[in-house]
């Protein structure tokens, strides 16, 4: 799986244009930009879940790893606190990733 835009090139668009600096179009773009990145990630991670849904189906392991989501949990608390993001929100959008990738390996077995 490919990525549209790298970590260099966000940076780079990042630091030349200073929200303070753009019309409202150009920031509607940016967040246009950034969804689509986000909707991109979404991707990743429901390849690579499905990937491990395929692991754990070969060597007979359950769909549902509680010790793993709860440091999954953890890490989005974490990465919330880094960025001055609401970490509730955070854990909120995670959980929900969880349970559609949980929900998609229970139905591919």
């Amino acid at each position: 799986m490919t990525r549209d835009t790298t970590d260099d090139e966000r940076n780079e668009r990042t630091e030349t244009r200073i929200p303070d600096e753009m019309s409202l179009d150009e920031l509607r773009e940016e967040i246009e930009t950034i969804d689509r990145e986000i909707v991109e990630l979404i991707a990743q991670r429901t390849y690579v879940a499905d990937t491990i849904a395929q692991v754990k189906d070969e060597k007979g392991l359950p769909t549902t790893d509680e010790e793993q989501e709860q440091q999954v949990m953890d890490r989005a608390g974490e990465n919330a606190e880094r960025f001055d993001v609401d970490a509730n929100l955070v854990k909120a959008i995670f959980r929900l990733l969880i349970e559609l990738n949980k929900v998609e390996q229970r139905e591919n077995r």
